[in-house]
């Protein structure tokens, strides 16, 4: 999506479902109202918005009434990727397999192989496993598919709109601040706590969900100073294993720093049987053990 085809309408419509949204999951009132604020001020506006974030980008963007720091980084990424994934975490149906089901010679049953072999999530780490030999590792890519996965991925990635992307929404370059192990063991035991309490709303997830069952449970909260959004994991990786209440997805933003965690039961070695933040194992140890 390029920036002139996204007028302010839209770009409003997207704050509001994500405020209607946070409304329903009974989050924080100021965030609610800073969405609908939000929306507001793009509907009165009288210069397209797409077209500051194109020629002004970020800072243009943050200089407007109403528009602080992570509306602004939400409107860049609407407006250069056509993808919003605040909202697709409120929607339940976050998912890299959806993604990768976009890109030329890799259909849905694919595009969930990847994910289940290879662990990946993102553009870039399949960018990567196309070139590293990995890809062609997994049943169902021979090396022409290969080469254009390969060759689809070059011209996305290289692309106008989405090199502004990243730029747009790529963290600051001072390193990426984190939330404590501690602090997120803690929100991942207060969310499996108040889930099997059947204290939290829950919501209607899009994926492996046919019957469109309302059983997701979902948690806002705000702990020193961190935005927390968490919901058990939806993916097709923890329904083959079974593992759904077990893998615990954080979100969390703070002062344009946003990123995600993943919270699981560790299984075998010294954390065996423990909550553990992965990627994050040896920051574990040392508040478990020290």
């Amino acid at each position: 999506m390029v920036a002139s085809t996204v007028h302010n309408k839209e770009i409003a419509g997207v704050l509001e479902h994500i405020a209607e949204l946070l409304e329903v999951q009974k989050a924080n009132p100021h965030r609610i109202r800073a969405y609908r604020n939000g929306a507001r001020q793009i509907l009165e506006s009288k210069k397209e918005i797409a077209g500051i974030a194109e020629s002004g980008g970020l800072e243009a963007l943050q200089a407007l009434p109403g528009i602080g720091d992570s509306l602004s980084r939400l409107i860049m990424e609407y407006v250069f990727t056509g993808r919003c994934r605040m909202l697709e975490t409120l929607q339940g149906a976050v998912a890299p397999e959806d993604l990768f089901d976009e890109i030329p010679g890799i259909g849905p049953e694919l595009a969930e192989r990847i994910v289940r072999e290879l662990d990946i999530k993102t553009l870039e780490e399949l960018e990567q496993a196309a070139h590293d030999g990995r890809l062609e590792q997994v049943e169902g890519f021979g090396p022409g598919r290969v080469e254009a996965v390969r060759m689809s991925l070059a011209g996305l990635l290289s692309g106008y709109a989405f090199r502004r992307a990243q730029v747009a929404i790529a963290p600051p370059k001072k390193p990426m601040e984190k939330p404590a192990v501690g602090l997120l063991l803690a929100i991942d035991k207060t969310y499996r706590q108040k889930a099997g309490a059947g204290a939290l709303k829950t919501i209607a997830p899009r994926r492996f969900n046919p019957e469109n069952k309302t059983w997701l449970p979902i948690l806002h909260t705000e702990q020193d100073g961190w935005e927390f959004t968490v919901l058990f994991s939806n993916t097709a990786r923890a329904h083959e294993l079974k593992r759904i209440t077990d893998w615990v997805v954080i979100y969390y933003g703070r002062n344009g720093d946003e990123g995600q965690a993943t919270v699981v039961t560790q299984q075998g070695g010294p954390l065996d049987g423990l909550r553990v933040v992965r990627g994050r194992e040896k920051e574990c140890r040392a508040l478990y053990f020290n």
